[in-house]
């Protein structure tokens, strides 16, 4: 079957390319891999909001033995050329876990980028389809790298700020490209920025005291010497918290204690924070410095010359950190609707300020998360940036 799809995609890519220059074959060798890895460096090279990531993360990522994703899932990844030259890239995402969970015959692409030229996006586009669609699937949406766990959508609405860490970035010509190849909207996610010095309403400050109070909640950060235990404790509440929420996609043991592992560095601790109603679990929230901020500074490679210059920087401008990003904040289920929100955000402000850190963002929420929305915005959070998943059928 594997074979199969592999020659399906070959002639259709040829097929889409015909009318072109351009030509779209899937990466088979180590050379054409660091090509693919390379080639947003390339990109972006003049963008001064790009965050280029680590050339060894990008590395480990698309390495089955190093990325447990692969455990269940298969990719194709694809290169665009043009006399030569490579001009974009893709992967087609097989994800049977999303289906399983969903009762969905959806696949994915991701790992997009091209350069300005409907030939050379709608040439990528048709080869991760034709992938896709030799594997059963019914429609393609995306980006998605490789899973909703992971960076995802492409920004539609506010180029002007660079983006936070793991959150995706690209160009403004993205979304016109997307059209163009007949992609719809799926869904928008969006970004809001909150600044530490806004004070929050002195009404939701008083009711979530009240509640606190009333419903015996203590909301303490992680016990970082007891790191496993708390990762087990958060795992619970995160599978419980999103289990209904669109897009969700539950994450492996694996995956989950891998991903903890990658975030341990990044980690404050008293700005990941768990709430307990009677002694029990309920809540949790998690915000990190922007480490994009460092990242950018190393510039993708942690040596040059031998000698460690990038990670010198890297660490001199982890320093100098004063945005965060709250990544993600989940409440079990019966829990809702009784104020954890508003708790967990409150004591995430206040330490945010006793830290002093400037203010950061809240990233992502699905725009029609109306309780998730409104109580942000009660905070005094301003939405600023939107991001879309877009879909189309095969």
């Amino acid at each position: 079957m594997a074979n199969a799809a592999r020659k399906l995609t070959q002639d259709e890519s040829a097929t889409a390319a015909a009318a072109s220059d351009v030509t779209v074959i899937p990466v088979q060798s180590t050379a054409d891999r660091e090509a693919f890895i390379h080639f947003p460096y390339k990109l972006y090279r003049d963008d001064p909001n790009w965050v280029p990531p680590l050339i060894m993360e990008r590395r480990d990522f698309l390495d089955p033995k190093k990325n447990p994703w692969f455990e269940f899932g298969a990719v194709e990844l694809f290169l665009a050329r043009r006399n030569g030259e490579v001009v974009g890239r893709i992967a087609a995402v097989k994800d049977p876990r999303y289906n399983e969970f969903h009762g969905t015959r959806v696949g994915f692409f991701g790992l997009f980028e091209s350069i300005d030229d409907v030939r050379v996006a709608r040439g990528l586009f048709d080869a991760a389809a034709g992938w896709v669609k030799a594997h059963g699937f019914e429609s393609m949406m995306g980006p998605v790298n490789f899973s909703t766990n992971y960076e995802c959508s492409t920004l539609i609405e506010g180029f002007d700020a660079p983006p936070v860490v793991m959150m995706a970035y690209n160009p403004r010509y993205y979304p016109a490209l997307f059209d163009a190849c007949g992609f719809q909207k799926a869904k928008d996610l969006w970004a809001w920025e909150l600044s530490s010095a806004v004070e929050p309403p002195e009404k939701v400050v008083r009711i979530a005291e009240k509640i606190r109070a009333r419903d015996g909640i203590v909301v303490r950060p992680v016990n970082i010497k007891e790191f496993d235990r708390e990762v087990r404790i958060i795992k619970d509440i995160y599978n419980s918290a999103w289990e209904k929420n669109w897009g969700f996609v539950p994450m492996t043991e694996k995956e989950f204690d891998h991903l903890a592992r990658d975030m341990k560095q990044m980690v404050v601790p008293d700005l990941l924070l768990i709430a307990e109603v009677n002694g029990e679990p309920v809540a949790f929230s998690m915000t990190l410095p922007d480490a994009n901020i460092a990242l950018k500074a190393a510039g993708g490679r942690l040596t040059r010359y031998g000698l460690p210059i990038g990670l010198a920087k890297l660490l001199l401008a982890s320093r100098k950190i004063k945005r965060l990003r709250l990544i993600t904040l989940g409440i079990k289920a019966g829990y809702r609707r009784r104020g954890l929100d508003a708790i967990l955000y409150l004591d995430t402000l206040r330490t945010a300020r006793r830290l002093g850190y400037t203010g950061g963002e809240i990233s992502w929420t699905l725009e029609d998360n109306d309780l998730v929305n409104r109580a942000i915005e009660s905070m005094g959070g301003r939405r600023y940036k939107t991001y879309r998943l877009y879909q189309r059928p095969l």
